[in-house]
């Protein structure tokens, strides 16, 4: 049961780090998109989806290792972490 309980709490805090990162990175494609050409509305909104997830892609993985490598580290896990 505790096994479960430390999973969730992974997985909560790695969303609440990896999610605004994706979501900024959306955001400054669209806004980089706009101010830089002219592109039609649908090219931006794609190029936002494509970015967003790629980031998700990307980070998800990396941030929920780091999330769990501190979490057992603070807990006084038999792991040994290397950060």
């Amino acid at each position: 049961m505790e096994h479960e309980h430390v999973e969730k709490e992974v997985a909560r805090r790695s969303v609440m780090i990896y999610l605004p990162i994706s979501v900024g990175a959306s955001l400054t494609f669209l806004l980089a998109a706009s101010l830089a050409g002219s592109y039609p509305l649908v090219a931006k909104i794609g190029g936002m989806v494509w970015v967003g997830l790629l980031s998700l892609i990307v980070s998800m993985p990396l941030i929920t290792s780091r999330v769990k490598n501190k979490y057992r580290g603070s807990t006084g896990s038999s792991t040994v972490s290397t950060h």
